[in-house]
């Protein structure tokens, strides 16, 4: 199985897709193990993410599995970023887009933290809102994309396994910024306070008045910790960062420490909770009453 170096992100994904299939199919390890001629160890090393992965060992537990062709291709793909060093995720390429690599790893996490500089954070906008956020992709996909991000909100909202500490650092020219008219701004700062007074979500404003600091530099991100599970060490933390054409994800020591020491700065100027939620408040208000 080679070692353990690289980026583990696209093995973690690629396992657990390979578990969910084993799961569906109704199949044991020991039974896969014997179909496949290999290891019960081997088997569970690749659904565990810790080594780099071959494709045709994907390929042939795909088949096994029964998992559609398209499927199967975007596996196999995965497996060939299962050495890189570290991961870039262009969209399509050669990883499709509707694989939601984010998504798989955003429902593991057991806290989020993000820090949102151009818009509303995915996971709490609105109908209107996304929507004109996708408004560059063409009609269908846009759709797509619209419900896509929906669906994935139920995280938030999720009894078990118990939904994520999701904490925003929100700058306020995202609260100034109108996107979609004033009744869909209006709209979405009056659900971004009421989604602040769930318990295990946090929002809180930084001020223009903050001036440069260390999160302009370091653009938008989420940083993604993940709960002990059953392992003896808890997965490594990732660094998310998401561009016009693809997505970044990093998870060096080194990479998650310099974004863990932005997030500090940020989150010591940042307001209270309290105050940002009036804050949130008083711009919707202006916003609905033009």
């Amino acid at each position: 199985m080679g070692d353990a170096t690289g980026s583990t992100v696209p093995r973690r994904q690629l396992g657990r897709a390979l578990r969910d299939l084993r799961a569906e199919a109704g199949m044991t390890l020991d039974a896969v193990a014997e179909a496949l001629e290999c290891s019960r160890q081997k088997m569970w090393r690749v659904e565990s993410g810790l080594g780099p992965v071959r494709g045709i060992d994907v390929r042939a537990m795909c088949e096994l599995y029964g998992a559609r062709p398209e499927l199967t291709a975007a596996l196999v793909a995965l497996a060939g970023e299962t050495r890189a060093k570290g991961w870039w995720h262009a969209y399509g390429d050669p990883v499709p887009d509707w694989f939601d690599l984010h998504g798989g790893l955003e429902s593991a996490a057991c806290r989020l933290r993000e820090h949102a500089g151009v818009q509303v954070p995915v996971l709490l906008q609105t109908r209107g809102y996304a929507s004109e956020a996708c408004r560059r992709r063409p009609g269908e996909e846009r759709e797509r994309l619209v419900e896509a991000r929906l669906r994935r909100q139920g995280l938030l909202r999720r009894r078990l396994p118990r939904p994520p500490r999701f904490e925003v650092i929100l700058c306020e020219a995202v609260l100034l910024r109108e996107v979609g008219g004033a009744a869909t701004m209006a709209e979405q700062l009056r659900h971004l306070a009421e989604a602040s007074r769930l318990p295990h979500v946090s929002i809180r404003v930084l001020p223009l008045a903050a001036g440069a600091h260390d999160g302009v530099l370091a653009g938008s991100f989420v940083l993604l910790d993940f709960p002990l599970g059953l392992r003896v060490d808890p997965d490594p933390p990732v660094v998310y960062q998401e561009s016009l054409t693809g997505a970044l994800y990093l998870d060096r020591p080194a990479e998650v420490t310099a974004y863990e020491q932005v997030w500090a700065g940020l989150d010591a100027l940042a307001l209270s909770e309290e105050e940002s939620r009036r804050l949130i408040v008083k711009i919707g208000e202006e916003v609905h009453h033009g």
